[in-house]
């Protein structure tokens, strides 16, 4: 009779999940190059395909897509014909690696594991030296970031409004004046332009880069309601000029959130509301071990978020900062009132209302 094989120890079965991290890892980096180069979307409701066939039809070389199709065969993503020679994407595969998959692009964020790598030798010195990296080193950021804006944020804001601030979308119908702190690439705040053209929309980005995307982005709409400047937040001292202050994973970043959160108060005119979304971990770690995506939002935080901060001399606070730091820097921020609000659709972003006081109430 034989002997039962032995149980694997706590070593071995560690190793094994190592090298499934560093397996899963390669993977990764191969889905932001297929995302980069539109193969997924090429791929989307075709029958199966050679290699040859994929790189005409994609204009790339064709011993190049023979080895990326290797990954993504080897990895699960794409199917494969070995009698024929022949890749395929399934149906199923589609729903969340594509260009408007119905559940959301994960490929879009296997981009930051790439970056993260290439910002591997300049995150070490950083390391060394406790100082920061500046937005401007960190190559197609936000890229990235407006595409992730652009499925999270944008592609609901009008219902996100309706559901959170419904006296706000009446506001904005009627005419308003509307801030967005840290634009970035712009796709929100086109977005409310174009369905609201009786408002006036500025936005603010540290970025001169990103603001250039967000001018040529309002160009391409058509839109002609709103403005995009230059300007460190750090700077804001405006009273009493905006009805709404809207905020997209944007408040962690800057030099100083609690000083920023107090100005932006300051710069709402009475009965004005603050629309602020973030991350929605927790400020403790122990609480976040299974808070979805938790690993690449820490590295994040570690690869961008906190470095950026301290190259302003702010405190770093980051990604994962937690929804209870920012519930009471915004109490502290001098409003009459804010809610915290988590979709049901939505476990990882956070939304904030908050209101100051109107005149009459005052």
């Amino acid at each position: 009779m034989l002997d039962a094989p032995a149980q694997p120890t706590t070593e071995e079965r560690f190793f094994e999940r190592i090298a499934q991290v560093l397996d899963h890892g390669a993977v990764t980096v191969m889905l932001s190059v297929g995302h980069r180069a539109g193969l997924f979307d090429l791929l989307r409701g075709r029958a199966a395909l050679s290699s040859q066939e994929l790189a005409t039809a994609s204009g790339y070389a064709e011993r190049y897509l023979r080895e990326w199709l290797a990954v993504m065969v080897t990895g699960g993503i794409v199917a494969y014909e070995p009698a024929t020679q022949r890749y395929s994407l399934p149906d199923a595969h589609t729903a969340c690696l594509t260009r408007d998959a119905p559940l959301g692009n994960l490929a879009v964020y296997a981009q930051t594991v790439a970056l993260a790598g290439g910002m591997q030798e300049r995150l070490l010195e950083a390391f060394r030296s406790g100082g920061g990296i500046e937005y401007g080193e960190y190559p197609c950021f936000h890229e990235i970031m407006a595409e992730d804006s652009g499925q999270t944020v944008v592609a609901g804001l009008e219902e996100i409004l309706s559901a959170l601030v419904p006296d706000v979308t009446d506001r904005l119908r009627a005419g308003i004046d509307v801030l967005d702190a840290g634009c970035g690439a712009g796709r929100a705040l086109v977005k409310l332009a174009g369905l609201f053209p009786a408002s006036r929309f500025t936005g603010y980005d540290l970025c001169a880069d990103a603001v250039d995307m967000a001018r040529a982005a309002a160009a391409d709409a058509g839109v002609d309601n709103l403005t995009f400047q230059v300007r460190d937040l750090a700077t804001l001292d405006q009273t009493s000029a905006y009805d709404l202050i809207t905020s997209f994973d944007a408040i962690h970043d800057t030099k100083d959130p609690a000083a920023l959160l107090r100005a932006l108060a300051r710069a709402l005119r009475p009965g004005g509301v603050h629309l602020m979304q973030d991350i929605g971990g927790s400020a403790k770690l122990e609480n976040n071990l299974d808070f979805p995506f938790a690993s690449l939002l820490y590295t994040i935080f570690c690869m961008h978020c906190t470095p950026v901060s301290l190259a302003q001399g702010g405190a770093g606070l980051g990604t994962m900062w937690g929804w209870e730091t920012a519930l009471d820097m915004l109490n502290a921020a001098g409003h009459a009132e804010v809610a915290r609000h988590v979709l049901p659709h939505d476990p990882m972003n956070v939304w904030f209302v908050s209101r100051v006081a109107d005149a009459a109430a005052a």
